[in-house]
């Protein structure tokens, strides 16, 4: 029998998109380490990016003592609405998932965690929830390609005095070590990066680094 539970729920956003998403969590509810969920914002929707892309990582925090939440953003697998091509609209999508963990979780900590453009769009809603006590980016998207598109969302993380962990692939094709250590020269607040040696951008995405993703950010969480 497996040591977690996932449930399927949806969430109304702001502006009336339908957000399916899913609760990971401990089957048993006693081996809760405490009251701080994860929630886990996916890769760009128009590149292929989905929830079922974070189930690993989303699995793991659950199997470690953390209730973790996955969602589809607009316009991706059943949630409605149409996904942008900014990740302006995905931002009020954040928004209500954190909301929602909030009301219906019992959490008065979240983690926010994004991949990809995914971590540009949490960026952007970190300072809008109260109970957002930290950020996780898995491959920023600060290159100079890449800014055309998400260069709006930076910043609102960079000028977050919430504290802020950067992980990246040396041979991101998005964003280079050099690009990323210039950007976050101008970050307040307490920052931290890992460097991963030879990993590429989607590379990142796949399952052969969810075990060493959940590690890396169990112990940023405990310094929270």
């Amino acid at each position: 029998m497996s040591s977690i539970t996932v449930e399927s729920s949806t969430v109304d956003t702001s502006d009336g998109v339908k957000l399916y998403t899913r609760v990971f969590k401990p089957r048993e509810e006693e081996t809760l380490k405490d009251n701080l969920v994860i929630v886990l914002v996916h890769p760009y929707s128009v590149m292929g990016g989905c929830q079922g892309l974070l189930k690993g990582m989303a699995s793991g925090f659950a199997a470690n003592g953390y209730k973790a939440v996955t969602f589809d953003m607009r316009g991706v697998g059943r949630s409605t609405g149409r996904a942008s091509l900014t990740g302006t609209s995905e931002v009020k999508d954040a928004i209500a998932v954190c909301k929602w963990v909030s009301d219906n979780l019992s959490a008065t900590r979240i983690l926010l965690l994004g991949s990809s453009a995914g971590a540009a769009i949490a960026g952007s809603a970190v300072d809008e929830i109260d109970q957002v006590v930290g950020y996780v980016s898995l491959g920023y998207t600060f290159g100079m390609l890449a800014s055309i598109l998400f260069g709006r969302h930076q910043k609102a993380i960079l000028q977050s005095p919430k504290p802020k962990l950067f992980v990246m692939g040396t041979r991101d094709g998005f964003t280079s070590v050099k690009q990323l250590k210039d950007k976050l020269t101008s970050a307040t607040g307490r920052v931290e990066t890992h460097l991963i040696e030879g990993a590429g951008h989607f590379q990142m995405e796949g399952p052969e680094y969810d075990a060493q993703m959940v590690k890396l950010i169990l112990e940023f969480i405990a310094s929270l």
